[in-house]
């Protein structure tokens, strides 16, 4: 699903830091802080998975999963294109 190191780059490209995320997601400061020092996939309640992903991508940035087409390969994050 995402990656502590994704979550992490994620944060940082849409400029936020744990507090706001956690606030914007509807889950606890502790939560997030769990999550990001988890080593390689974030594992938890799925619900929880799915309302930081969705405040992630919110918050203007695009999370790359494997089997999503990528120059390179691999996970990542990219902010989003601007419409228009």
């Amino acid at each position: 699903m995402i990656t502590a190191a994704q979550m992490r780059a994620a944060r940082a490209l849409a400029g936020i830091d744990q507090r706001t995320l956690a606030e914007r997601a509807g889950v606890s400061l502790p939560t997030i802080q769990r999550m990001e020092a988890s080593d390689g996939q974030v594992r938890g309640v799925v619900d929880t998975l799915v309302k930081v992903i969705q405040a992630l991508e919110q918050s203007g940035v695009e999370l790359i999963g494997e089997e999503q087409a990528s120059p390179r390969g691999g996970r990542g994050v990219r902010l989003k294109a601007l419409d228009g």
